[in-house]
């Protein structure tokens, strides 16, 4: 690690919220005749390679300027008075718990916006009243800006715009750029998320004008003392209600696996790897610190809405891997999220050290894992045209493996890292969120998170079922000797750029699961305890 200035580490964090609007803004306006290489589009998708890239490198050096042996600390802190009449503050600042989640989505949107240049630069598809790239560009970065401002803000104010920034942009994403039912798919996206949202400015509200401040630190330091139990009760379900559409949790994930289905590649990419990150992170870093006693109150119906949602989630997936169903493989990683974030929610609901680590833990392999899953789908998708599993368990199946060997090993890589394989990233956030249901908070039932333990461990042998089922079906599935097989390009150069990180990371976070949990740990620690900073 190197010695940064701390008002070098501010200038970078202010950095990584503002610049992807700048960019957003100058992606809209004309390009010079220089900048313009072979096309138009060519100049605006490098623009944003080169964008999120200085992006990403403003994360890294955050990463390489931040004090490690002090986690808990805030650090990169900006406090300036904004609304001064509401007491409201453009307050930003990261510790060990935003620290990794603004790295992944910095990583995540430089390699969905390097994926895109490269495959129109290879595979150019012009044209001509189809969208337009410097609207594509733009609406990515806005959702890039919007996603960094939410894990950098320390204003509840500030929380709630970057949190509503973000949905714009995935709404036209999805509507634009979807494929099949992408209109109906982004109407469900933005109504559900704005209702949600409209009942959590309501609870933001409640809480702020109790504790006579909006600042997320002081909040948590005071841990819930200023606010009533009934005070605390009515923000948690508030709060919570918004926090769980965008997660999201049983029942009120219905969004999801339409939002998927009809997404683009780079849309599917970002709503799994970043977006759903949010909601959860606003459980960790509001509700648990801010309203412990209400949080309690609510933690074994959240734990059991989690439960059912793996154990549904699951149970989707198999349905949909079944042979006849004509299941649809985005829609079928759309509900394994729907199970992945309920162990999320599981290990918060536990209210311990043990439980939050595991769920902040899962939380970035989740994003890792299926990230590289939706860009393999999609590069299936581009190839056999279809995303059905019954067509491409007849077209690639065991010709995954025979005609691109390396498609079908990254995606029974991504596979086995998404059922929990030991050694892999997805094992470590589930194991330990089984480990805080073993052993919850003094002030819950442990009788009760045991038998949520419980079915939350049949949900991973349910994960495992489906995953296993959709590997032998794509990619060792039987030939038809009757009947010509299609070839198609294995893994492409700019595929192998795009991916090959989340490959990595996925391996070292399975293997030195330290590098994240000494991040997360003190700082989760102190923020349970209501430590100061």
């Amino acid at each position: 690690m190197i010695d940064i200035n701390e008002s070098v580490m501010r200038v970078l964090l202010a950095f990584l919220v503002v610049g992807p609007l700048l960019g957003a803004v100058a992606a809209l306006l004309p390009a010079p005749p220089g900048l313009k290489g072979k096309s138009p589009e060519q100049a605006v998708l490098r623009h944003g390679v080169t964008v999120t890239g200085a992006v990403l490198a403003a994360a890294v050096v955050l990463v390489l300027g931040f004090d490690h042996d002090h986690p808990s600390r805030m650090q990169a802190s900006t406090d300036i008075s904004w609304i001064p009449a509401l007491d409201v503050r453009i307050h930003l600042g990261i510790d060990g718990i935003s620290l990794p989640l603004l790295v992944l989505t910095a990583l995540l949107t430089f390699l969905c916006a390097l994926y895109s240049y490269s495959k129109q630069r290879h595979e150019p598809t012009p044209r001509a009243s189809g969208p337009s790239p410097k609207a594509f560009v733009a609406l990515l970065l806005v959702l890039e800006s919007g996603t960094l401002a939410t894990f950098a803000v320390l204003d509840l104010i500030l929380f709630f715009l970057a949190f509503e920034t973000v949905l714009i942009p995935m709404y036209f994403l999805i509507a634009r750029w979807g494929g099949a039912g992408r209109a109906g798919a982004a109407w469900k996206f933005i109504l559900f998320t704005l209702l949600g949202s409209v009942v959590m400015l309501l609870g933001l509200l409640l809480i702020g004008i109790k504790a006579g401040t909006f600042d997320m630190v002081a909040l948590a330091t005071d841990n819930g003392r200023s606010l009533t139990t009934s005070v605390q009760v009515t923000a948690v379900l508030a709060i919570g209600i918004g926090l769980a559409v965008k997660t999201p949790m049983w029942p009120l994930h219905s969004w999801l696996p339409d939002a998927h289905t009809a997404a683009p590649t780079v849309g599917s990419v970002l709503l799994a790897g970043v977006l759903l990150k949010m909601g959860t992170y606003g459980f960790v870093r509001i509700l648990l610190p801010v309203a412990p006693d209400g949080f309690r109150t609510f933690a074994p119906y959240l734990a059991a809405f989690a439960v059912v949602g793996i154990v549904y989630g699951s149970l989707a997936c198999l349905a949909l891997a079944r042979r006849g169903a004509k299941g649809d493989l985005k829609r079928l990683i759309a509900y394994s999220s729907v199970g992945h974030m309920g162990f999320v929610l599981l290990g918060i609901a536990t209210m311990t050290p043990t439980g939050v680590n595991g769920a902040l833990f899962a939380n970035i392999a989740h994003g890792l894992i299926t990230g590289l899953l939706f860009f393999v789908v999609g590069a299936l998708k581009e190839r056999t045209g279809t995303t059905d599993l019954d067509t491409l368990a007849e077209e690639s199946g065991h010709a995954l493996y025979g005609k691109a060997p390396r498609l079908g090993g990254l995606l029974a890589f991504a596979a086995v890292a998404s059922l929990g394989l030991p050694g892999l990233a997805g094992f470590w956030g589930e194991m330990l969120a089984l480990f805080g249901a073993f052993d919850p908070h003094d002030g819950l039932s442990r009788p009760a998170f045991l038998t949520f333990m419980a079915i939350a461990a049949f949900g991973t042998l349910l994960t495992a079922a489906y995953m296993l089922i959709v590997v032998r079906r794509v990619c060792m599935g039987a030939v038809r000797q009757d009947a010509p097989q299609p070839t198609f390009a294995d893994v492409r150069t700019y595929e192998f750029a795009a991916w090959t990180p989340l490959v990595a990371l996925t391996v070292v976070a399975g293997l030195w699961p330290r590098t994240l949990l000494g991040l997360t740990d003190p700082a989760v620690q102190q923020l349970l305890s209501g430590g100061t900073r």
